[in-house]
């Protein structure tokens, strides 16, 4: 059985079941809803298990068609909602039907955690609706279980994606290659940021190479015959600058321009989450007109500078590079994933920053948000500037990356170790 077979597994085992036990304490259409996910991600399993074996479809369609089951039962648990808006757990049916949704990261790439994280931060709009609710009933404590209950299963998701699929889900088998494809044909001049062939050449030059390694043995086949006069150990010339000269190739400009964006710039509103993909350059990209509802997904910027106006639901800044981000208050997390040197400004509250496989980070807090919880894993050179002394100027504090783990006779016990 493939891992992730198995990590999915113990997911459902550790954390849908004891959603759906809360659920079943319940009753009602809450219990009804929850018996849907159940089956939901029932099939989702055979589907993760059947894409283990199998090749991507070729169109949307067939793969829609996969997708079908999984489709009519998200239909149905968001029906219940909708034909029940005055039923007293209302809440608790909002909660379901918003993050319901989050099983759809099937089709997502290439960042299907954060899509997740998404529909987790809809879906804990109501669920802290109804802690608030019943948080001074001790006789309702059940319903306290059951809304964390649902947010720690979305959580939990979110991390099994993280470790198994994630830049997507993974498929299993490459289909089969025909006839060896005529070599793709690559730009070499560095020196221009746009063309209508540079996108699709990189998608060529991979379609191109899963190909080759897909012939086996027959990836022989393909290499042209060498001369002696271009072999190094007949050619006692070539070994000084140990490349064989290639009478066709030009020279390249390997100038300092960037490489052009992989994908169209976006800036736009979609449903409640604001996308910002692909810019290079850039130091005056703003979102403003946001509400609490809403998350700002930023995705693959290089060198650009973006101010977040409002208070939004969370942040999540995926492959950038050179990255800065001014934002006032967040109602759950700023998440830094996959980029390198980011600098982030908070200037009101914000719960919770974490930091996952990023490499030099500066964040700045204000006054109003220095009780941050910062989470980092997998991430180096995090520096953290607060406001102190009387005139309030910025001390920065570097984050300790060494961890000293000690036994202690039932377990280990880390600390982390700090150099003054």
């Amino acid at each position: 059985m493939a891992a992730s077979l198995n990590g999915f597994d113990d997911l459902l085992a550790s954390n849908l079941i004891p959603f759906q036990q809360c659920s079943n304490q319940i009753g009602g259409l809450v219990q009804e809803q929850s018996r849907l996910v159940g089956e939901a991600f029932k099939e989702q399993r055979k589907f993760i298990e059947m894409a283990s074996q199998s090749a991507k479809p070729s169109n949307d369609n067939e793969l829609m068609n996969l997708l079908k089951p999984i489709s009519q039962l998200i239909t149905q648990i968001q029906d219940i909602r909708e034909k029940n808006r005055k039923h007293e757990h209302f809440n608790h049916l909002s909660a379901i039907a918003e993050g319901i949704a989050a099983i759809g990261w099937v089709t997502v790439s290439p960042t299907p955690a954060p899509y997740v994280k998404e529909m987790n931060d809809s879906a804990q709009f109501y669920t802290n609706k109804v802690l608030m609710a019943f948080k001074d009933n001790p006789t309702m404590v059940h319903h306290i279980d059951w809304a964390k209950a649902w947010i720690s299963f979305l959580t939990e998701l979110q991390k099994y994606i993280r470790q198994h699929h994630t830049t997507g889900l993974v498929w299993g088998k490459i289909a089969a290659a025909g006839a060896p494809p005529p070599p793709p044909c690559i730009g070499l001049d560095f020196g221009s940021n746009s063309g209508p062939t540079g996108d699709k050449s990189m998608d060529d030059a991979r379609a191109a190479l899963f190909a080759s390694i897909n012939k086996g043995e027959d990836i022989t086949k393909g290499l042209r015959k060498v001369n002696p006069d271009q072999m190094t150990h007949k050619n006692p010339s070539l070994r000084q600058s140990s490349t064989v000269p290639n009478k066709e190739m030009k020279q390249m400009n390997l100038g300092g321009a960037q490489a052009p964006p992989k994908g169209e710039e976006k800036l736009c509103l979609e449903g409640k989450k604001w996308i910002v993909e692909n810019f290079r350059g850039r130091h005056d990209l703003i979102v403003q007109d946001t509400y609490m509802q809403q998350s700002v997904q930023i995705y693959n910027c290089e060198n650009c500078v973006l101010t977040v106006k409002g208070k939004v639901n969370s942040i999540t800044i995926d492959k950038c590079k050179k990255f800065g981000i001014v934002f006032d208050g967040i109602v759950s997390v700023v998440e830094l994933i996959n980029s390198k040197q980011i600098k982030a400004q908070a200037m009101e509250s914000v719960p919770t920053i974490t930091i996952d496989f990023t490499d030099g980070v500066e964040l700045y807090l204000g006054p109003q948000s220095l009780q941050t919880e910062i989470i980092s894993s997998k991430s180096s050179s995090i520096n953290i500037s607060v406001p102190q002394g009387p005139q309030g100027d910025y001390v920065e504090h570097p984050i300790p990356e060494q961890l000293k783990s000690v036994w202690n006779g039932k377990g280990f016990v880390t600390e982390a170790i700090r150099k003054d």
